[in-house]
């Protein structure tokens, strides 16, 4: 049986979410299928700027204005806008792909979430990774820097892929059923239990856990540096 080929497709853009919409499709279809794309994102969409192409003209688009009331009215979206011709020479930097499990970017700069990353879901960044909420039982973080949960951690964490050795895991709440630093494996890493800011670190080619604020892994430089 074959696939479907989704009618809606969505990728990131600078500092915005460009969603296109494949010609003739019936408007139920399309609906359906950004409910799927948009439902994990009900929590910070919001605050999203949305460029919605559907490649028709905006002003006189019927299918531009039925699509856009949906969305504003079913998800809050505050700014959605057509898109613009793209200049010549211009080239876009930034990708990102988002389905209901798996958030993947890849730029060379910091990726940051907030809210809870569910059971089941996968976030990657090329670089850094900062979550501004809890991280389930369940999920996958992946990132080529450092990792940060402001909140609970108690799923998998990856971080320095694949061979940053100075990379760190931190979390308010350090709990993870197991954590990665370049090419080390660590399962089960004790913990202090008593509610401080606690980080995983390479040390003598093992993974180990630290108490952020007494240990103050950066206090000795001399200035702040870039990572």
């Amino acid at each position: 049986m074959t696939e479907q080929t989704p009618s809606v497709r969505m990728k990131g853009v600078g500092n915005s979410l460009w969603v296109t919409i494949v010609p003739d499709t019936p408007f139920d279809t399309i609906q359906a299928d950004l409910e799927k794309l948009f439902e994990p994102l009900r929590h910070m969409a919001h605050a999203t700027r949305v460029v919605l192409d559907t490649g028709s003209d905006p002003d006189n688009g019927d299918r531009y204005r039925q699509i856009k009331t949906y969305l504003k009215d079913a998800f809050q979206l505050k700014e959605i806008v057509p898109p613009q011709e793209k200049k010549e020479g211009q080239q876009t930097h930034y990708k990102m792909k988002y389905t209901k499990n798996i958030i993947a970017q890849h730029r060379s700069d910091t990726l940051v979430l907030s809210g809870r990353v569910r059971s089941g879901q996968s976030v990657s960044a090329k670089k850094h990774l900062i979550i501004l909420g809890d991280v389930n039982p369940g999920c996958e973080l992946v990132a080529g820097g450092d990792i940060i949960v402001l909140g609970s951690l108690l799923g998998i964490a990856a971080a320095g892929q694949t061979e940053n050795f100075g990379a760190i895991i931190l979390a308010l709440n350090f709990r993870p059923t197991q954590v990665k630093i370049a090419g080390i494996v660590a399962a089960g890493l004790p913990t202090s239990g008593q509610g401080v800011p606690e980080y995983a670190h390479v040390e003598n080619g093992t993974i180990v856990v630290d108490d952020y604020l007494t240990a103050n892994p950066f206090k000795r430089l001399p200035w702040p540096a870039i990572r």
